[in-house]
């Protein structure tokens, strides 16, 4: 037996609703101590796998693990309040009839630990009130303080911020995430927000029609994403025809370094940020353009320009030298470029 099996092991897991796949052999590991985020549009699956796991659904085929113990799959079946896992719901699902200490003492937590989780939330001072009398990021707070009280082997969140509004929810998408950092929890996270994601989780696990796309870090998934749908799903990314030889790929910005392994018409994706421009003679490499556009934000801008062969790519820079439709330019790649096999 593995002496430190992953707090999470769902492998292969398939769950269907009528004709609707809804997860189609998914894989997914949560390492102990770790913040884990489940990304993917609507549809994507993410929450039925995040329900197998927790046990409100039956996988069809496949096998889920909390800890070392199998909990379903292969004949095994075990209840969801025998899973040994704190679940944080959208809407909090407090017991509006019960004060903050009751709501956390309901589980039958031991001796203190009511007290334990409530100053870990910073919330000592409300033990007394009623979920009516909170704020909402209050009572979410309050929601995770009770998924913690019986001292799970994992915390499940299903798109815990989506009801806030938007200050809100960064500011407490970051306290949470502390909270579970200091507690030592292992956790899943569920969301469809990608900024959400690749800020809060050590590891990112995008879906995409019931399978999982990629996994790995932030930086691994936003930095060196393994298919073009998931270079565009996590942020800004243009894409360009090349052509790849021997190690290296031309494109209409230059020749780039490349997987050996990639021969003939590929695609190079390029993030805004990884593209300069200016108005001098650039490296050798920069090509020709003109600004058809410009988003301004103050503190960037994000700039449309057009390539001689009619391609259009984006730049992001800082909010100055302000450049504007008509402008010519040089463009040049000054970041990471990402070379993939053109999708079938």
């Amino acid at each position: 037996m593995n002496e430190n099996p992953p707090a999470i092991h769902a492998a292969d897991v398939e769950k269907a609703f009528g004709d609707t796949r809804a997860v189609a052999g998914a894989t997914l590991r949560v390492n102990r101590g770790e913040l884990v985020a489940l990304l993917g549009p609507s549809g994507s699956g993410k929450t039925t796998l995040l329900r197998t796991i927790a046990g409100f659904e039956a996988p069809d085929a496949g096998t889920v693990h909390i800890g070392d113990r199998p909990v379903a799959g292969d004949g095994t079946w075990v209840e969801p309040d025998r899973r040994r896992i704190g679940m944080v719901f959208q809407d909090g699902a407090l017991f509006p009839h019960l004060t903050v200490q009751a709501n956390l003492a309901f589980g039958g937590p031991r001796p203190g630990r009511v007290e334990e989780c409530l100053d870990l939330v910073g919330l000592s001072d409300r033990a007394g009130d009623y979920p009516h009398e909170l704020s909402g990021g209050e009572r979410q707070r309050v929601a995770l303080a009770r998924a913690l009280a019986p001292e799970p082997e994992v915390v499940l969140l299903d798109e815990p911020f989506v009801s806030l509004d938007t200050a809100l929810r960064e500011t407490l998408r970051e306290e949470v995430a502390a909270i579970l950092r200091r507690a030592g929890a292992s956790a899943l996270l569920v969301t469809h927000d990608q900024e959400e994601a690749l800020s809060l989780a050590d590891v990112v696990v995008v879906m995409r029609a019931g399978r999982v796309e990629q996994a790995g870090t932030p930086e691994e998934v936003y930095g060196r994403p393994e298919t073009r749908w998931v270079a565009e799903f996590l942020g800004d990314a243009d894409v360009l025809p090349g052509i790849a030889t021997e190690g290296v790929v031309e494109c209409g910005l230059g020749r780039f370094p490349a997987d050996r392994a990639l021969s003939g018409s590929v695609e190079v994706v390029l993030r805004p940020e990884s593209l300069s421009v200016g108005t001098d003679a650039g490296p050798g490499h920069a090509a020709e353009a003109l600004v058809v556009g410009r988003s301004f934000y103050g503190h960037d801008q994000l700039v449309r320009l057009e390539l001689p062969s009619g391609l259009r790519v984006r730049s992001r820079s800082l909010g100055f030298p302000a450049w504007h439709a008509g402008d010519r330019v040089r463009v040049w790649v000054d970041g990471p470029v990402n070379v993939l096999a053109c999708e079938r």
